[in-house]
């Protein structure tokens, strides 16, 4: 079987014509709903079918084959009906010409690839959290292979971090270097499309970074700014794992959380998410949080037809209560008894919980852009209402609970 004999329908935005350009470094950034992803992968997907290579997917954290890009090629296969030209096995993809795909972990597995010999193609995605150890490790290993190439994906993050200044402020010889956003898809969805026109309205300054690709920079007004931390932790056995979980309302989120406390610490692990989520989508969304259906999940008391239903579908599902008698009070709880941890550690798997953090802020001034106000701003919440909800005895066990709202 060759290239010729396959009927190939795959539709790629201007935007992301270098990618069949010859460049040994190919970078796409940008903010969200660029189909950036999807983008890069039908891309490489083609190129292991002009000739045999050998194509490494890498991301920073990637404990197992879950967390790598795995199971988006695997759609994308069956999307552009790949399926008689690729094998899909359990932990590789191969081509019918040799072509080979492997999955790594760059933090956890940086000893493995440093010795992979022959890559042709390595496409790192999400590559804005890769640290610059994992940088100078990689890049030599790669290039080691004449006319191998080094793709990479990726949501802007901060100015500082390695990647930005690597790609973009010093850019090394032959990079081609593309800012990629929502208005380069063609197939931007309308759902998300009320999002970022929200977003805009109530927050521009979070509008640029998570819409429009601007590097982000850490305001004073964070909430939690030198709180939380990205980090990789592996669950301890026989800790007291928490469950809450927010519904969603028109363009907000239905979330879920999973988290656990230890030694003054808190270690927030698996979330699960999404806009527009349909009532009977919702036990499919809770699923994809391990241990769900085995632990109560507290959550927002706002819809109990919603908790009902879940009850219904083998969850156990308690309504929240919240304190000092209105949501103001309940908020400020929350946010004080998240402050008491030493750190708050989020799991790189969070994507969302982690982005929320970031942009949580205090209202700042009009007429004094220096002064905050002890007012939260109600954005960038909703990962970490279902954290409150969850968190429902720790917090009661803090505070005065005579008043209770139920």
């Amino acid at each position: 079987m060759t290239a010729q004999t396959l009927t190939i329908t795959a539709n790629f935005s201007p935007a992301f014509d270098f990618l069949f350009q010859d460049a040994p470094y190919k970078s796409g950034r940008g903010g969200r709903g660029a189909g950036k992803s999807w983008a890069f992968a039908d891309a490489i997907l083609l190129k292991g079918i002009e000739r045999k290579r050998r194509i490494l997917c890498c991301r920073e954290y990637q404990s197992s084959i879950n967390d790598s890009v795995y199971k988006l090629l695997c759609d994308r296969i069956i999307a552009l009906g790949l399926q008689g030209f690729y094998k899909v096995n359990k932990s590789s993809i191969t081509g019918y010409n040799g072509t080979e795909f492997i999955f790594k972990g760059l933090r956890i597995n940086i000893t493995e690839v440093k010795s992979t010999e022959g890559i042709d193609i390595c496409w790192v995605e999400e590559a804005q959290t890769v640290s610059e150890d994992s940088w100078e490790i990689l890049i030599p290993t790669i290039f080691r292979t004449k006319g191998s190439e080094l793709w990479i994906s990726w949501n802007t993050g901060e100015e500082e971090d390695p990647t930005y200044q690597r790609f973009v402020v010093n850019p090394p010889p032959g990079c081609i270097s593309r800012l990629i956003n929502w208005y380069d898809n063609d197939y931007f969805p309308e759902e998300l499309r009320a999002v970022k026109d929200h977003c805009k309205k109530v927050d521009p300054e979070a509008y640029e970074h998570i819409w429009e690709g601007k590097p982000l920079k850490i305001s004073d007004a964070v909430v939690f700014k030198g709180k939380f931390e990205l980090k990789e932790f592996d669950t301890p056995h026989g800790v007291q794992l928490y469950y809450g979980a927010d519904w969603g309302f028109s363009n907000d989120p239905s979330t879920l959380i999973r988290f656990f406390e230890l030694d003054n610490d808190l270690y927030i692990e698996y979330e699960g998410g999404g806009v527009g989520v349909e009532l009977e989508e919702l036990p499919e969304l809770w699923d994809s949080v391990p241990g769900s259906r085995e632990h109560e999940v507290i959550a927002d008391n706002a819809r109990p037809e919603t908790i009902s239903f879940m009850n219904k579908k083998g969850f156990v599902v308690t309504a929240c209560s919240k304190t000092s008698g209105t949501v103001e009070g309940f908020i400020r709880d929350g946010v004080e008894w998240l402050k008491k941890h030493e750190h708050i550690y989020i799991h790189p798997r969070c994507v969302e919980t982690l982005n929320e953090f970031k942009h949580y802020k205090y209202k700042v001034d009009k007429n004094d852009k220096d002064k905050i106000l002890p007012i939260i701003v109600d954005e960038f919440n909703h990962y970490i209402d279902a954290l409150r909800y969850g968190a429902q005895e720790l917090i009661r066990s803090g505070f005065d609970w005579t008043k209770v709202v139920s």
